[in-house]
């Protein structure tokens, strides 16, 4: 286990000083970005924060923001990685608990090179014990306010291990995790296990599928990290000709045709949420095996450090076994709220089953689920059955009141026009209680922007340009 991630980082640079750092345009060696970062620390410092006070990063995604970041780790600040495209009231009412010593904006984050490099010697971060808060990142919010869980120093360094071991991740990789990096997906899976293994971590700007096989082809990327909705859009953008020439050797987020089509030999599928220790299930598959269409639903196995259990509903539970596998809790104004039952179990909110007596299956969020005439419909896998409609932007279904106790589905689609015909021969393969009973057409579908996912709840609040009721 690592002292704390700064020293680990420092020393990382001292070790392999030809490691890089940044957006893939705007790349640092790791040694000249750990300078800078110290700079900017003591800078963060004589400005009267002090140690163990928590700042608030509120910008998007660049090399000065991850050189902000580490300097909040040097400097022995809890950094809170907040969406920058909230609005200013939601951003201030998620931030009154935290009550952070400074928020740190877009024209804060451009000030990281200004100080210039300096030594990190006696940067308090550098003595932080691994049980301490490092970071504080919020949930999605699609069930009510986004919450802010509170993360160790070895919160990280358990979730980069599983992390890296899953991927088979080496020191001569490069890894590419080209998310907003205020998501756990791309700042835990990718740039910081990344860094800890000893590879290249690399990001973007922002995401752009007619320049992401560029982009990995002239960087050589060998790791990538991705998640739902850009595995999609490449999908349905991007062929494989586009890919050609590629050195792309595994991945995060196991999707069957992906692999196939861009010939990737190896991917990894998880489950986890940013309470639930980033990923307490991992399962890694290879482009040979048997791979199902839902491949990227399979948590696989726990972790060493967590135990799993379905109740009668089947909800899951996780429970750590090593203290700091999972998150401390939720920031509240009177502290922090773990959020575990007396015998230290963490009731997700997602459905799952087993698969074998060791291997977890995701199922959906529970809060999210549709039931029609007494069964439960797999929303993943209604969705997966409709993805490729010629013509449809977007989909996503979701629910409203039938006419007599259930649900009716609904589908929401961005399409102009609607492939009505087509649709009509998919949904004939689905059961009844499955298939949608409306479609609404709309402009655009509420996503969260940090993962992607579609915010279902807000659903019924787009303007529906027209409805197709459907016999």
């Amino acid at each position: 286990m690592i002292e704390n991630l700064a020293s680990a980082i420092v020393e990382q640079a001292e070790r392999r000083p030809g490691l890089r750092l940044g957006t893939t345009d705007d790349q640092l060696r790791l040694p000249d970005a750990v300078a800078l970062a110290a700079g900017r620390a003591h800078e963060l410092l004589d400005s009267g924060v002090e140690p163990g006070e928590p700042v608030a990063l509120v910008a998007p995604t660049s090399t000065d923001y991850v050189l902000t970041w580490l300097a909040c780790l040097l400097a022995g600040l809890p950094a809170a990685l907040v969406n920058p495209t909230y609005p200013d009231d939601l951003t201030a009412e998620m931030l009154t608990p935290l009550a952070p010593a400074r928020v740190l904006d877009a024209e804060e984050i451009e000030r990281a090179r200004r100080a210039g490099a300096a030594d990190v010697a006696g940067l308090p971060g550098l003595d932080a014990d691994g049980l301490d808060v490092v970071s504080h990142m919020h949930t999605s919010g699609t069930t009510g306010l986004p919450k802010f869980c509170a993360q160790t120093h070895d919160y990280f360094a358990r979730l980069s291990a599983a992390m890296a071991g899953a991927l088979d991740l080496r020191p001569d990789d490069r890894v590419l995790a080209p998310l907003p990096l205020f998501h756990i997906n791309p700042m835990g899976y990718g740039l910081i296990t990344a860094l800890l293994t000893g590879a290249d971590a690399l990001t973007v700007a922002a995401f752009s599928a007619s320049g992401f096989w560029p982009t990995v082809v002239a960087e050589e990327i060998s790791v990538l990290v991705l998640h739902a909705p850009p595995v999609e859009i490449l999908k349905r953008r991007t062929s494989a000709a586009d890919a050609a020439g590629h050195r792309v050797r595994t991945m995060f987020y196991a999707d069957r045709e992906f692999l196939h089509r861009f010939g990737i030999p190896a991917a990894v599928s998880g489950y986890g949420s940013t309470e639930a220790g980033g990923v307490s299930h991992l399962h890694r598959w290879s482009a040979g095996d048997d791979i199902p269409d839902d491949a990227s639903r399979h948590g696989g196995t726990a972790r060493p450090d967590f135990d799993w259990r379905l109740d009668d509903r089947g909800i899951i539970h996780v429970r750590e076994r090593e203290r700091a596998a999972m998150f401390d809790g939720y920031v509240t104004g009177h502290g922090l709220d773990p959020r575990r039952d007396d015998d230290g179990w963490f009731d997700t909110g997602d459905l799952g089953r087993a698969d074998g007596p060791d291997h977890l299956v995701f199922l959906e969020r529970a809060a999210e689920s549709i039931r029609v005439k007494g069964e439960f419909v797999p929303i993943p896998f209604v969705e997966s059955h409709l993805a490729t409609l010629p013509g449809v932007a977007d989909s996503a279904i979701w629910k409203r009141r039938g006419a007599l106790v259930d649900d009716e589905v609904v589908l929401y689609a961005v399409a102009d026009p609607f492939p009505l015909d087509e649709f009509r021969s998919r949904v004939a393969d689905l059961p009844a209680f499955m298939r949608p009973s409306a479609i609404a057409l709309v402009a655009d579908l509420p996503r969260d922007a940090a993962a992607g996912k579609v915010q279902r709840r807000r659903l019924p609040e787009q303007a529906v340009r027209e409805w197709v009721e459907l016999a």
